[in-house]
């Protein structure tokens, strides 16, 4: 009975094994189209690669000489005499950059624009912090960051918003606010012309008027320079949208102390200050009132612009929740006190002094 059952299992393995011949010369013709296939000259198997591989040749008392298709014999053999030492398995290649030194290198390149990575180098130099220029070249690739500056022109280009943040003291905007105005012969739009120095927040408004011309905005624009004159605020630059209320003649009038910078078509954020006091005056103001003449719109705005400038806390974050006049000062003696104008739309409470 013996005898049968080890004749049968001989036949069986005789059958079965040309087939398994077959299938691991099947899976080695795969290996090797891959191989050959492949850019890399070799292979690095991960540290986890390494072991499964390692935990599967001892299944084959690790004759796997003619297995090996990824890394040479002699290699195999080093990661054994490595795992009878006790030796835990390394990554290959030079260890990664620390996070934090790759967060200061994006930093410095997102903050200065106009910087190379050579220079980005230089001043991690300054900090106590090596790194090679290819390190810092690659880390500003990976993070979808053009690694050098556009050096074709004598002046890089710079961002606006980096250009009004380097500027923002001697830059004033300027934009036209509209309001309804209602007579007995009939509804008329009301214009004032708003100057906002950027620096200080520091507003001025013109008369309203039916007929912005030429002549009442060049006339508008002579009034607010004295006015930046008789505040000490300095302008180099003067920001307006694409309206043709500001012509050739009107920025001839700045020049050449002030250069006029016109805002693309259809981008109200390139003139954000502006537009944002405009949305502020009317939110706060002028959408509880119905003006019936020039001369009342002008007396809301002014009520509104002196109260702005003397008593109301500014929320600008660069000026920290206080009031624009330097000379104001908080009082903690005295009555709460509370004075209000314009039926109440402007209010503004104070201590009354002992």
């Amino acid at each position: 009975m013996d005898n049968l059952l080890f004749a049968l299992i001989s036949l069986a393995v005789r059958w079965l094994e040309p087939r398994h011949n077959a299938q691991i010369q099947f899976l080695q013709e795969q290996i090797r189209i891959l191989r050959a296939r492949l850019d890399a000259e070799r292979i690095v198997p991960t540290p986890a690669e390494r072991a499964e591989l390692l935990r599967i040749g001892a299944l084959l008392d690790h004759g796997v000489a003619e297995l090996l298709h990824v890394v040479k014999p002699g290699t195999y053999h080093r990661w054994r005499r490595e795992q009878r030492g006790g030796r835990a398995p390394k990554a290959a290649g030079r260890p990664p950059t620390v996070q934090c030194v790759r967060d200061l290198v994006q930093r410095l390149a997102r903050e200065n624009l106009r910087w190379g990575y050579r220079r980005i180098v230089g001043e991690l130099g300054k900090l106590g912090i090596s790194l090679s220029a290819a390190t810092a070249r690659n880390i500003l690739v990976e993070a979808g960051i053009h690694p050098t500056p556009d050096k074709s022109r004598k002046t890089p280009s710079l961002p606006w918003k980096q250009f009004i943040q380097a500027n923002l003291d001697s830059i004033v905007a300027t934009d036209f606010l509209t309001k309804e105005v209602y007579t007995l012969t009939g509804r008329y739009t009301a214009y004032v012309l708003i100057f906002i120095h950027l620096g200080t927040r520091k507003a001025y408004a013109s008369p309203a008027t039916y007929s912005p011309h030429e002549g009442w905005v060049v006339q508008q624009g002579r009034n607010a320079r004295m006015w930046l004159e008789e505040e000490g605020l300095e302008a180099r630059f003067l920001v307006h949208d694409g309206d043709a209320k500001f012509s050739a003649h009107f920025r001839e009038s700045w020049r050449p102390e002030v250069r006029c910078l016109r805002t693309p078509p259809r981008a109200p954020m390139a003139n954000a200050y502006a537009e944002s006091f405009i949305g502020t005056l009317k939110h706060e103001c002028l959408n509880h009132f119905v003006c019936f003449s020039p001369r009342q719109l002008h007396r809301i705005v002014s009520l509104w612009l002196n109260h702005y400038h003397t008593q109301r806390p500014h929320q600008g974050k660069e000026i920290g929740n206080n009031v624009l006049d330097a000379d104001f000062r908080p009082h903690a003696e005295g009555e709460v006190r509370c004075k209000r104008q314009l039926g109440g739309i402007i209010t503004h409470y104070y201590r009354e002094a002992a």
